[in-house]
């Protein structure tokens, strides 16, 4: 493709570097970077003073979006705060993982209400086998689902999670098995008719065979006025109306008003079907929403999370169009967070508070501008969360702000996340602005201008984007310095694209196609002098950090040659990706001179050759590289908390707008980012009176007590705020630090400061697969990019074939074994899903009881994951063994063997290296 004209790749800038935006108030006006537009012609309109209800916040779950104990983490469950999630029944053929009893106790355990689960994914085949091989499934169809049904309610209603499984008797009925969504009225009457009576069966087998068992439905794909209003009266006639009425919303028509599959429409036109029919109204769950073009997009998922809670319905939730195990995409690898992830977040520390009136503009298109509002008054706190929508700019005008609540000047707080791929991590949202403010007339104007990106006129980061406003009094304490680096984004399909193909994925028309920077990329770099080349300009010279959004479909790690300015030659590894439409980013750092660069990545060079494999280019992100380690801070008002806790905003010294005292039961969570496994220095500013010496309060890692770190007393005199610091070893991705009295003396926490740990004591033992201990099969094979250029594999099908690891600790106590490991079995897959494996690892120590972990899928033999599982050493001499013993598996999780999968694998994923660290030091 020829360079594109100089008047398309002028330089966009959205908002100025050092301010990205200002706030306005009527007759207050904090300094306006000079953008010179004044007010944005779109605003979406929140009133306080209106409240909606009871926030409900359940339209975070995903269909399949659990595969394994442990796979998502705990620690990127629980501070989702889930409802719900759709999962196969025990031993379903459907799908090799993602049995609703086998994640049970994790989903549980961080908090899940219920879990719904899909009685047809007993089958092994899409759509669904059918017996009898006939339209509408007739009676050898139905007695063939009747036998599988009841051994679906036979291992429920004998597990310890009987009262908390919704059945879902049937998946889609207005496609599979009956097609209720013909055209012809003849056809349609004989077909809902047998869907009908084979409906009342099952729900009439299930309450009876399961007393006091929940049922969802009708499930269909698409929602048909028609169908659902047979559907109520003949429930109704015959004393067979579900618990939860549900049905899917997943194509692109979802979002559009103008178009024929409109939620809101959807939603009204149900409930009235309801009222006519003299039919209370049943709770509404939508267990499926969104096309691929809509997962892991921030600015997508608002806009259906948004008529969700304004509807108070339950949504779980995003549809499962790839791999399971990833909450829909927002969980990349097993404890890392997606933009996606992050938006959920925001989601979720809205509970406990009212919704309040959004007004947003007049939604006439698809893809609109969406937001949700919510009014705390026990935390005196507001939250809004906004975004999607083609416009980058936009007003938030907030009304009804109450002198009583927030005091006469309110601190507002903007942070915002953006799309990061579907599998790569993303940090915890950037802070645009933190000021106070005197509202008039109870009233502000906040202008929303993007995140501060220059580039090529291609990157469209602020559609993708949604942004968190907090509300909390203000006139107190210390407010951050926002001050933004420079950043930019250039579109690898505007760029000078040499033999290859520019694509078009994620629009409208292809809603499920996978996501895409500027819904297009740069493919087929596949010849000796395909290259793509971007101009980019930077401010100053110096060292950036290139990050790399691209996709690997190969199957093992691919590479491209990177140059700058036609020097600094390099080949950059690519580790393999889901497909060629699954982006992931890689970060490089380069040496660029201030104003115009070139950087090409291509895919041969004259010195350094051909490039291994190929990769698909969608765009690249330039900043400047970090001098030193970040220091991330995390306000105590706004971690997620419970118990016995008050918010308080009236200290003078304290950090932002408030802090927290917690007493006896009360607790703080704090969900704590960490780039990468390794020594975090966590500062606690806390004030806690006491006697001299007392411990008042203790820390938790991942809901686990870490010995010794514990916040002491600062009885009078001095200042008023103490730090206290604990170096803790912290999983990459999200870790779950928690704060709570030991005693009856109430902690007063003002916030907690994170820095990656760069000197000093970092006692990590390294042990290579391969130089440790090897029984029965275990052997040692070679893979370039291991540590060491080696692994060890074989390890399975009893515990005879293992490996022992012998590691030496001066002292006892708890320890973080991390393993990289390497795993891509799967099963045959179906046309929208990779139905990848997991493998399970039993790690004993000392010759103890075992305890197993799952290891997820990587994608690639030759992609080299971690991940961190804590086991207790003694001071001395250990040993740790870890193996895959399949007789574990049922033990493992706490059910009868039916309920573990036979597609279990018999084998461990492929092992690399150990690193053994105390998780806390000194």
């Amino acid at each position: 493709m020829s360079k594109l004209p100089t008047d398309r790749r002028t330089r966009r800038i959205i908002a100025a570097v050092t301010t990205t935006f200002a706030l306005v108030t009527a007759g207050v006006t904090a300094a306006v970077p000079a953008q010179g537009d004044g007010p944005a012609a779109t605003q979406l309109v929140v009133d306080l003073g209106t409240r909606t209800g009871a926030f409900r916040g359940a339209a975070g779950g995903a269909l399949y979006g659990l595969s394994d104990e442990g796979v998502p983490s705990d620690n990127t469950l629980e501070p989702l705060r889930l409802t719900t999630v759709n999962q196969k029944p025990p031993a379903g053929a459907q799908h090799p993982n993602g049995d609703a009893l086998s994640v049970a106790p994790s989903f549980f355990r961080n908090g899940g209400k219920y879990i719904q689960v899909n009685v047809q994914d007993m089958y092994a085949q899409w759509t669904y086998e059918n017996a009898g091989g006939v339209i509408p499934c007739n009676q050898v169809c139905f007695d063939n689902y009747m036998q599988k049904l009841a051994w679906v309610v036979n291992q429920v209603k004998n597990s310890p999670y009987a009262d908390r499984i919704v059945y879902v008797p049937f998946n889609e009925p207005d496609g599979i098995w009956y097609n209720t969504s013909t055209g012809n009225t003849a056809q349609y009457q004989t077909r809902m008719a047998a869907l009908m009576a084979h409906w009342k069966a099952a729900v009439e087998y299930i309450r009876a065979n399961h007393p006091g068992a929940r049922v969802m439905g009708l499930n269909d794909a698409t929602f048909r006025a028609r169908n659902y209003g047979d559907f109520l009266t003949y429930a109704r006639d015959n004393n067979v109306l579900p618990d939860f009425v549900s049905w899917h919303q997943l194509e692109s028509g979802s979002l559009n008003p103008a178009g024929g599959n409109y939620y809101r429409t959807n939603y009204r036109t149900y409930r009235n079907l309801e009222q006519e029919r003299g039919v209370s109204p049943i709770p509404i769950n939508i267990n499926e929403y969104g096309g691929n073009r809509d997962l892991t997009v921030p600015g997508q998922l608002i806009q259906y999370v948004a008529m969700f809670e304004d509807t108070k319905v339950d949504a779980g939730g995003k549809a499962y169009w790839t791999a399971a195990g990833l909450l829909g995409g927002d969980v990349v690898e097993t404890n890392k967070p997606g933009g996606g992830w992050w938006f959920y977040k925001m989601y979720a520390d809205m509970a406990g508070g009212d919704t309040v009136k959004v007004t947003p503009p007049t939604p006439t298109t698809l893809d609109k501008l969406e937001g949700i509002a919510v009014i705390d008054d026990d935390r005196r706190q507001a939250r809004i969360v906004a975004g999607g929508g083609a416009s980058a700019d936009f007003d938030v005008v907030v009304g009804g702000i109450d002198g009583e609540v927030f005091g006469d000047k309110v601190n507002v707080t903007v942070s915002a996340t953006t799309w990061s791929g579907q599998n790569s991590d993303a940090p915890p949202p950037v802070v645009l602005r933190d000021v106070d403010l005197a509202p008039e007339n109870g009233s502000l104007t906040i202008p929303i201008r993007g995140l501060g990106v220059e580039g090529d006129g291609g990157h469209n980061v602020d559609q993708m984007s949604v942004y968190e406003i907090v509300l909390s009094p203000g006139g107190v304490g210390t407010r951050q310095s926002v001050d933004l680096p420079w950043r930019g984004s250039y579109e690898a399909e505007l760029a000078t694209v040499t033999a290859g193909t520019v694509q078009t994925f994620g629009t409208p028309s292809n809603w499920n196609a996978a996501a895409t920077s500027g819904t297009r990329h740069v493919g087929n770099l596949t010849q000796s002098n395909s290259a793509v080349t971007f101009d980019v300009n930077v401010p100053k010279a110096g060292a950036y950090k290139l990050g790399i959004l691209y996709a690997n479909q190969t199957g093992q790690p691919a590479q491209q040659v990177l140059t700058v300015n036609g020097a600094q030659a390099r080949l950059v590894d690519y580790q393999a990706t889901l497909n060629f439409q699954w982006r992931t980013r890689k970060d490089v750092v380069v040496q660029l001179q201030a104003g115009a660069n070139q950087i090409r990545l291509a895919k041969s060079h004259p010195e350094l050759g051909t490039a291994v494999g190929q990769a698909t280019l969608d765009r690249i992100d330039l900043e400047p590289a970090a001098a030193g380690p970040v220091t991330r801070d995390y306000e105590a008002e706004r971690s997620q908390t419970k118990g016995d806790v008050t918010y308080e905003y009236d200290q003078p010294k304290q950090s932002e707008a408030g802090f927290l005292t917690l007493k006896r039961g009360g607790e703080a969570m704090f969900t704590v980012y960490a780039e990468e496994d390794g020594y975090y220095d966590l500062e606690f500013r806390h004030n806690s009176p006491g006697k001299p010496g007392s411990v008042t309060a203790n820390i938790g890692l991942d809901r686990r007590a870490v010995d010794g770190a514990v916040l002491h007393a600062n009885p009078g005199g001095g200042t008023f705020w103490k730090a206290d610091r604990h170096r803790l070893f912290l999983s990459a991705g999200v870790n779950r630090v928690t704060v709570e009295p030991s005693g009856p003396t109430p902690v007063r926490l003002d916030k907690v400061s994170v820095t990656r740990a760069t000197s000093g004591p970092r006692p990590v033992q390294v042990i290579e697969a391969e130089s440790a201990a090897r029984s029965g099969s275990a052997a040692v094979d070679n893979h370039g990019y291991a540590s060491g250029g080696k692994f060890v594999g074989w390890i399975g099908q009893g515990p005879q074939n293992r490996l022992t690891l012998q590691v030496d600790v001066d002292k006892a106590g708890d320890y973080m074994l991390v393993v990289q490991y390497a795993n891509d079995e799967r099963k045959s897959g179906h046309v929208y899903n990779a139905d990848i494996i997991s493998r399970p690892l039993d790690i004993s120590v000392n010759d103890g009881d075992s305890k197993r972990y799952w290891f997820k899928n990587t994608w690639s033999w030759g992609n080299w994951w971690a991940r961190g599982v804590p086991v207790s050493l003694k001071a001395g001499t250990n040993t740790i063994s870890v193996y895959n013993d399949p007789a574990n598996g049922a033990k493992a999780q706490g059910c009868p063997a039916p309920c573990i999968s036979e597609l279990d694998s018999q084998w461990a994923p492929n092992l690399d290296r150990f690193d053994i660290a105390p998780i806390k030091v000194g």
